[in-house]
């Protein structure tokens, strides 16, 4: 492994949870250890449940377009050329009528601007993956590019450099910490994410994938690196590393492209 020099390739904001991904340069650490504007808003309904793509498989096929700037959101859907422009905090009854009226039922705007609104509250900080993890994966899947399984994983840390499942190195075994650094900011792997029915289906059209979840099972089980903590595997649908921060590391900024020693463990 001393021939490895992991690097930072890609860093992925969702500004609303389910929806499209933000690609950007650089990302602040919260004081929770989130990435600053992931997950920042979730949509509900009239009971306080998420509506998500665990729930709604329509909701796959809203387009967006999310300008951190300027807090500007551009929704479409599929297909269609019509987009409809709202600001995120002034525009925020328009946006929710707009949502209500696509999915059939009253719709909530929630935010969380300190923790964001994380599947793992015990790990809320970002979740990490390889690209050779991402390119092995697609060769599991004829028909599929190594974009549609970074859009059905999605994923916030992207590490380049390394061997496919290299960041299966970053847990340990149940209630341990690994500690890692990526740039000056020093996060803790907790496990491997466990994956819903979202990653079946295609992220673009909600189109299911015939034995997607199987496929994925066998294979995994069958590229499990001899090394790793096999007892955190009670199923083999997990996929990338759920962290979190021991320490605040509040107003630390990870930058695309950091390398070298940038990732210890």
């Amino acid at each position: 492994m001393s021939n490895i020099l992991p690097y930072l390739a890609g860093i992925y904001i969702y500004p609303i949870k389910s929806f499209d991904a933000v690609s950007v340069t650089e990302a602040n650490i919260l004081q929770s250890g989130a990435l600053a504007n992931d997950r920042e808003f979730a949509l509900f309904d009239g009971q306080g449940n998420f509506v998500n793509g665990k729930r709604h498989t329509k909701i796959h096929q809203i387009r967006s377009s999310f300008d951190l700037s300027s807090r500007s959101l551009a929704l479409s859907i599929q297909g269609s050329e019509q987009k409809n422009i709202f600001h995120i905090d002034k525009d925020r009854i328009k946006l929710e009528s707009w949502l209500s009226n696509y999915f059939s039922f009253p719709v909530k705007i929630e935010q969380n601007s300190i923790l964001g609104f994380p599947d793992d509250t015990n790990a809320p900080g970002p979740t990490i993956i390889s690209t050779a993890t991402l390119e092995l994966i697609t060769s599991w899947f004829p028909g599929l590019t190594v974009e549609d399984i970074r859009c059905r994983f999605r994923a916030n840390l992207e590490i380049g450099g390394v061997p496919p499942f290299w960041e299966d190195r970053l847990f340990g075994k149940e209630g341990e910490l690994v500690q890692f650094t990526i740039g000056k900011v020093v996060f803790a792997g907790v496990n491997p994410c466990q994956r819903c029915i979202v990653p079946t289906r295609d992220g673009i059209t909600g189109e299911s994938y015939q034995n997607f979840q199987k496929i994925f099972v066998d294979k995994r089980k069958e590229t499990l690196p001899d090394w790793i903590v096999r007892s955190r595997f009670n199923h083999f649908y997990r996929l990338s590393v759920n962290t979190r921060v021991v320490e605040s590391q509040e107003g630390k900024v990870l930058h695309l492209g950091e390398r070298g020693n940038m990732i210890k463990y």
